[in-house]
């Protein structure tokens, strides 16, 4: 694994910690531009803004379109600590986003690897490159700590987006 993938995994991994905090599915996901600098950074905010729409990578690829002024990231790279769900990575095709690395896989909820696999379709509207499991055992498990206490507790939301 590259220094350089596990220090972006890094930065999505320290937002995915604050999503917990507020009490959010722990999911954080950071926009690199092509010469690697951060263009957006965010954790979920689906409880915060009662938005279902507002998962990590829906944020930073609208905050990273808005600062450039178009609507393609082509030269960019979605860092994200869960697999993409099925929402967000059809999103990632419209945004033309040109490569996403996931920390944890997603069996049940998963769009890239798992159910749909997008760009794997053969009528994907765009093929991102996609690199699965960079710290993979950190991502999951911030995500098992977060849902350990509700499925305790009789909740059973095993939503992960």
């Amino acid at each position: 694994m590259s220094a350089a993938r596990e220090g972006e995994m890094a930065l999505a991994l320290d937002e995915a910690r604050q999503a917990a905090a507020r009490g959010e599915v722990p999911v954080g996901a950071v926009l690199l531009d092509g010469a690697g600098a951060v263009l957006a950074r965010a954790g979920n905010r689906v409880e915060e803004w009662h938005d279902p729409s507002a998962h990590a990578e829906m944020l930073v690829m609208r905050e990273a379109v808005r600062q450039r002024g178009g609507r393609r990231l082509a030269d960019c790279t979605l860092v994200v600590s869960l697999e993409p769900c099925p929402m967000c990575a059809a999103a990632l095709a419209h945004f033309r986003v040109g490569r996403v690395v996931f920390g944890a896989y997603d069996p049940k909820g998963g769009g890239l690897e798992h159910g749909p696999r997008l760009p794997y379709s053969p009528a994907a509207l765009h093929r991102p490159e996609v690199v699965g499991g960079v710290r993979e055992r950190e991502a999951a498990a911030l995500l098992r700590e977060f849902f350990a206490p509700l499925r305790a507790g009789g909740r059973n939301d095993d939503s992960t987006a």
